[in-house]
């Protein structure tokens, strides 16, 4: 460990700080399936060969998992590669799925659809995806990385050259006013050889460095959804272990894409959810308000009548397909998981695409690191990471490419349900066109003056819950003495544009009650925008949905944001 000096600059003055630096031979960012697995498979390929690779993943979640949520029905293939015994090895996948159904559901009723191919789940498992990620977080802790949760990266170090050389994290001690209190400690930076981000969907170190690398084309942009879900415990008779059911239809219209799940997990423990693609068209519509809905239809009231929940969250998800893939690799480093955006839409799964993308990553970088030598002089380049993923998953995304764009037809869900039917069912994409996404899910929204606003009912507090009372359920905590964690780039925007032509939409489609148009004390008549920080679950809806593009989502120090369990 070394120290480097950096100039710090806030309103009041300008300090030297020394900023320690530890060296790595691969720095990955982000303690999720993908990142956990490249570092898993880094140091057994080291362990065969018997050679030292030194690997580092920096969280920042209070521990690993706390941070992790999705449905989630998962495919095994790429655990197995990493443990082929991982049911010896106690791996928490207890559920195998054993049953699908699909629903199309009315207002007041569920109609049977035909289940298409590719939502097949023989051979999956429901499981909680933060527990998976705790139980691979031990496993590379005992290949020997060295795991730092609590611990946010909040910045990219660039060399000379313009290569990537690492990551920073944020300083910790430091006021609303960006002081330094009595507890300031600067942060540290991690060098790489190599460093890999799998920071999830949208993260924010990823976000710039796509936008200075140039990594996507120009007009190319990555699409959203926002997935909201509970884990409830339901009374034992109404109780299905191995069931899967997705739905389709009520609460959303034909022009909103999204649908329901519904995974019944072990110990009477039953996942379910909504989820909402983020180029919706409302300025009304709240996904939180619509998951409500959900909850309320009969065919999900049956099943959670007199249970209770456990867990409350959400997340934005990648949808874009291939259309929005970002050049993979650069100088220093690559892009693996759902950073990168490999969500597999028509099955409504990513894990096992984020997982496989950290072992090809983790291969050409063992390749390039120990078995060539590289990195010392010059920048390390994974090409042979794209290249391999271009041979696996690539080809399943392909296959699939037309089926989440269909859904902009005039038809809406109609006209996507009817090509996706024959697509996945007969054409399984051997077309010679690929449709692409209209806009990006921001510029998507459509003034307020050409919708009405939507009547939701009040919750029930036994189905359905206020959102204070969901977000208590996210054990979710920020310090209230740090900055800010979500930056307006302009702070007249939301009064002067948001409001106005889209009637306030921050206060809709964030599924955490962070943003509020109260009344401005100061100027009587008048609203203000106010951010309730504290209340943020790092979803990134704000940052995705915005119109304005004025939010951008920054990361609080390590440690804060939500608790998940079970999720």
């Amino acid at each position: 460990m070394f120290s480097t000096t950096r100039i710090i600059q806030d309103d009041a003055e300008l300090a030297s700080e020394p900023r320690d630096v530890m060296e790595y031979d691969v720095v990955i960012v982000g303690g999720g399936p993908a990142g956990l697995a490249a570092s898993i498979r880094l140091k057994q390929q080291a362990a065969k060969e018997d050679k030292e690779i030194n690997v580092v993943v920096v969280e920042k979640g209070g521990e690993i998992g706390a941070h992790t949520l999705s449905g989630a029905c998962i495919e095994v293939g790429p655990l197995e590669e990493l443990f082929p015994d991982w049911k010896a090895q106690g791996a928490p996948l207890n559920q195998p799925a054993l049953h699908d159904q699909m629903k199309y559901l009315t207002k007041n009723h569920a109609l049977p659809m035909p289940h298409p191919p590719q939502m097949s789940n023989a051979g999956n498992y429901i499981v909680s995806l933060s527990n998976v990620v705790k139980w691979l977080g031990e496993k590379a802790e005992e290949l020997g990385v060295d795991i730092f949760p609590g611990t946010a990266a909040s910045e990219i170090i660039y060399a000379e050259d313009g290569s990537v050389r690492g990551i920073a994290t944020n300083d910790a001690g430091v006021s609303k006013e960006f002081k330094q209190k009595a507890s300031y400690t600067p942060g540290i930076e991690l060098h790489g050889k190599v460093t890999l981000f799998a920071e999830g969907c949208h993260g924010s170190l990823t976000k710039g460095l796509i936008n200075k690398l140039k990594l996507r084309k120009e007009g190319q942009f990555q699409t959203y959804g926002l997935g909201i879900k509970e884990v409830w415990e339901v009374d034992p008779k109404k109780h299905s272990p191995g069931d899967v059911i997705h739905t389709m239809g009520y609460p959303l219209d034909y022009k909103t894409y999204g649908g329901g799940f519904i995974y019944h997990m072990e110990d009477n423990k039953v996942s379910l959810g909504l989820v909402v693609g983020l180029d919706y068209q409302n300025p009304y519509l709240s996904p939180y308000k619509e998951f409500q809905r959900f909850k309320a239809h009969p065919f999900v009231t049956n099943l959670l009548k007199g249970g209770r929940v456990l867990s409350y969250g959400a997340r934005a998800l990648t949808e874009g397909g291939i259309q929005s893939l970002p050049k993979l690799f650069f100088p220093g480093g690559a892009l693996i998981g759902d950073t990168a955006g490999f969500v597999n839409v028509p099955k409504i799964k990513g894990t096992h695409n984020a997982m496989k993308s950290g072992i090809l990553a983790a291969d050409s970088a063992y390749k390039a690191i120990v078995s060539n030598g590289l990195g010392d002089s010059t920048p390390v380049v994974l090409s042979d990471y794209e290249e391999a993923f271009n041979n696996s998953i690539y080809k399943e995304l392909y296959q699939v490419r037309n089926v989440r764009p269909s859904f902009h037809s005039p038809l809406g869900i109609w006209g996507g349900m009817m090509w996706s039917g024959l697509d996945t069912m007969f054409l399984k994409g051997r077309v010679p066109f690929t449709f692409q996404h209209p806009h990006p899910d921001h510029a998507m929204m459509q003034p307020a003056a050409m919708h009405k606003p939507i009547d939701y009912p009040k919750p029930d507090n036994e189905i359905t819950f206020d959102i204070l009372t969901s977000v208590s359920r996210t054990g979710t905590n920020h310090a209230e003495d740090q900055p800010v964690h979500l930056r307006l780039k302009d702070q007249s925007v939301e009064i002067k544009e948001n409001l106005p032509v889209y009637a306030g939409p921050e206060q809709r489609f964030c599924p955490a009650g962070v943003y509020e148009y109260v009344d401005d004390e100061a100027n009587p008549g008048k609203k203000r925008f106010q951010i309730n920080s504290q209340n943020c679950i790092h979803c990134k809806t704000c940052d995705i949905k915005d119109p304005a593009q004025n939010i951008n989502w920054t990361v609080p120090e390590g440690g804060g944001g939500p608790q998940y369990v079970d999720t």
